[in-house]
């Protein structure tokens, strides 16, 4: 319970520092917010619209009614000189985009990953090992914006495999989806598998000289039951921190493989606000994504004692 309440307050001050500076840096934009949200509308509008939107109170007072609205549930809205278009009206359909691009990324990594950091941890220094470590270092240093530039040519133009844009919801066609989501995928998950496939090489290699596993083999245990069952548990913890501070490289490489691929999800909201200049929305928007890494942090740490019991015994 203690720790609960800590990771609660954690978030807090995280909501807080997070969306002020997000406050701070779009106020220092240069140009007037009003120009690019209504260039063409009148002076009379365009002076209705700054009343509006409150532009010419302090800063402080700015976000002190943004902050009031925020936790009463009220996420602002895109704002033009016909109206107010709702923030939580465009979050609700974008954001299952996102979670699904994320969370499929993540389930491309690990199953890529796993086998290779395993296999390549107990085939240390062999012509395999040497191959999947070249082809990581590879993967590492090409960012994702850049390969998912290349599928798109490639795959999508060139050789007309996989389409390039549009989206197509699950429950729709499950296929469809997956022909659409997979250039999107792929392009997130290549340098996740690099570094989770490097980090659980590094790992196992040292796991497997521990004493335990001396023991395990010496009972005459199969290799294999040996690799997946008594090295890759205790193995896995530095992978499952680096997934959940991942969360982070993921969401930032979603922005722009979302607005690549033309998925309508928050990445593409977030990239809109920006260049239109929505400020109350892009602060919503930024404090929705700092209170999902402090949540999949939080659950990431819960975790550690299910996968080594001596982290449970200490806390207990």
């Amino acid at each position: 319970m203690r720790m609960i309440l800590r990771r609660v307050s954690h978030l807090l001050v995280v909501l807080f520092f997070v969306t002020l500076f997000a406050a701070l840096m779009t106020s220092l934009l240069p140009g007037d917010p009003v120009d690019a949200i209504a260039g063409f509308a009148s002076p009379e509008q365009k002076e209705a619209l700054r009343d509006q939107l409150g532009l010419d109170d302090p800063l402080y007072v700015q976000y002190g009614r943004w902050m009031g609205d925020f936790l009463t549930g009220d996420l602002g809205g895109y704002y033009s000189v016909t109206g107010e278009r709702p923030v939580i009206d465009r979050v609700r359909d974008a954001l299952p985009v996102s979670i699904q691009l994320m969370v499929e990324a993540q389930i491309l990594t690990l199953l890529i990953a796993v086998p290779l950091g395993v296999i390549t941890a107990y085939r240390a220094t062999s012509r395999f090992d040497r191959a999947t470590n070249t082809t990581a270092f590879g993967l590492l240093a090409l960012p994702n914006f850049a390969l998912a530039l290349i599928l798109a040519y490639y795959v999508g133009v060139q050789l007309e495999w996989l389409p390039v844009s549009g989206y197509v919801a699950p429950s729709e066609d499950l296929l469809e989806h997956l022909r659409r989501m997979a250039l999107p995928v792929i392009a997130l998950a290549a340098g996740q598998i690099a570094a989770y496939m490097r980090l659980l090489r590094s790992d196992m290699i040292a796991t497997l000289q521990e004493d335990f596993i001396t023991m395990a083999k010496s009972k005459g245990i199969s290799p294999s039951r040996v690799l997946w069952r008594h090295a890759l548990r205790p193995s896995s913890l530095t992978v499952l921190t680096v997934a959940g501070l991942n969360v982070g490289v993921l969401i930032s490489g979603a922005v722009v493989i979302e607005v690549i691929f033309s998925l309508p999800g928050m990445g593409t909201l977030l990239a809109e606000a920006v260049f239109s200049r929505q400020y109350i929305a892009l602060q919503s928007l930024i404090a929705i994504i700092a209170v999902a890494f402090v949540l999949i942090n939080f659950l990431v740490d819960l975790l550690y004692s299910v996968l080594d019991p001596r982290i449970r015994n200490a806390r207990t």
